[in-house]
């Protein structure tokens, strides 16, 4: 029994990183340039990385993030696929229907009818945090969109009370009575330096490595979303339709999906990851049929920002692989 275990641990953690040319890491480029695309009636603000090859890519960000996120991945994969960054309904500079609820399988909605408009046959997905949610969801339900699938440290049900979860410590009281009206004009009055050196202390394992003008480009992010009257709203929902996902009964719980999905996964989890444990890293590997794990050392929850390199090598390693009938 313990030699079959080791040998499962063996296969899931085996990930073929590509030898292939890589450009060089260019951090001082900005964001990719975006434009609007008509989703069932949603005005979904996409930024396009031109591509080489045949592989169309479609990123799709986490919880209070946006396309911008995957600017340093989508460069390095350039050579090998177009990328579409998309600004999930109420993030980035994609502004929300009225009426739009947030909930999870909404926003996997509005993925799949942007992925159908591409009609580009399937698609390599790509989700990170919430978005790993989502794209878990796209591809469990509707195969025919997804050629491979990768997670980057996927907001799977974990209900560790830790304040070291959250970017503000002041941030759980907002939700209480009495107190949070005042707790949320104290968080609202945060200018967005503070917000992103918040950001940066959350998310990334090592903050001080992340470029002068990464800093910079995230300030300017949150003085946009500042003057946006949807983005404390959809930041909110978000959350809470995301936490209840985690907690519904046992027959609807995320973790009866990751079987549905059959095609090729990457996941990838940093060992520093504050938000979403790595400890729930080779359970969501293992109950995919086709998963494999990639665990980077010394990395936090946003590991294709912080480590794009890695990341896109094992990204390569696997569409190599699955091409090969080896995945």
């Amino acid at each position: 029994m313990t030699e079959t275990l080791e040998a499962s641990r063996a296969a899931i953690t085996h990930v073929p990183l590509s030898a292939a040319p890589l450009p060089p890491l260019d951090t001082t480029i900005g964001p990719w340039p975006g434009d609007y695309a008509e989703v069932a009636g949603h005005r979904v603000h996409v930024r396009r990385t031109p591509g080489e090859g045949t592989r169309t890519a479609v990123y799709v960000h986490g919880l209070g993030g946006s396309s911008t996120n995957w600017t340093d991945l989508a460069a390095q994969l350039a050579g090998h696929a177009e990328g579409h960054a998309l600004d999930l309904p109420g993030f980035g500079r994609s502004e929300p229907i009225n009426g739009y609820d947030f909930r999870m399988l909404t926003h996997a909605q509005v993925v799949i009818g942007y992925i159908e408009s591409l009609d580009a046959g399937p698609v390599d997905l790509f989700g990170n945090s919430m978005g790993g949610a989502i794209t878990l969801m796209v591809a469990a339900s509707r195969p025919d969109l997804v050629r491979t699938l990768t997670l980057v440290s996927p907001a799977v049900p974990d209900l560790r009370l830790s304040l070291r979860r959250v970017s503000d410590r002041r941030l759980p009281l907002a939700f209480l009575p009495v107190v949070s009206a005042r707790v949320r004009q104290q968080l609202a009055s945060l200018t967005p330096r503070e917000r992103t050196h918040q950001m940066l202390r959350l998310c990334f394992a090592d903050p001080s490595a992340v470029p002068d003008n990464r800093i910079r480009q995230s300030e300017d992010e949150y003085t946009e979303r500042s003057a946006q009257a949807w983005a404390g709203n959809a930041l909110n929902r978000s959350t809470i339709e995301l936490i209840r996902t985690w907690l519904v009964p046992r027959s609807k719980s995320m973790w009866l999906l990751p079987p549905k999905v059959t095609a090729p996964v990457l996941v990838i989890w940093g060992t520093e990851d504050r938000l979403v444990s790595v400890r729930k890293a080779p359970r969501v590997a293992r109950l995919m049929p086709r998963g494999r794990l990639l665990v980077l050392p010394g990395t936090g929850h946003v590991a294709q920002m912080e480590r794009p390199v890695s990341a896109a090598r094992a990204v390569l390693g696997m569409w190599e692989a699955a091409d090969r009938g080896e995945w």
